[in-house]
């Protein structure tokens, strides 16, 4: 189990029904464990987004970019 937690913007939700079911399968069985579980895959931003981090993947004609920022869990 991954000492980090997923919490989203009320707005994922609303573009995850716009992408391919497939695509949305994906992002959910595949790229949100794999962040969890090493969250540091993603990319430093720097600058005024410094503590954010992006990741991308493509699948398809589809070109997918999560922002995440590590939170541990509470205890």
């Amino acid at each position: 189990m991954s000492e980090f937690a997923d919490e989203y913007h009320p707005r994922v939700k609303r573009d995850l029904r716009k992408i391919d079911k497939s695509v949305e399968s994906e992002v959910k069985d595949i790229h949100i464990p794999r962040i969890l579980h090493d969250p540091y895959v993603a990319d430093d931003l720097s600058g005024d987004l410094a503590g954010i981090s992006s990741y991308h993947f493509k699948k398809e004609k589809h070109s997918i970019e999560f922002h995440t920022s590590l939170m541990r869990k509470k205890r």
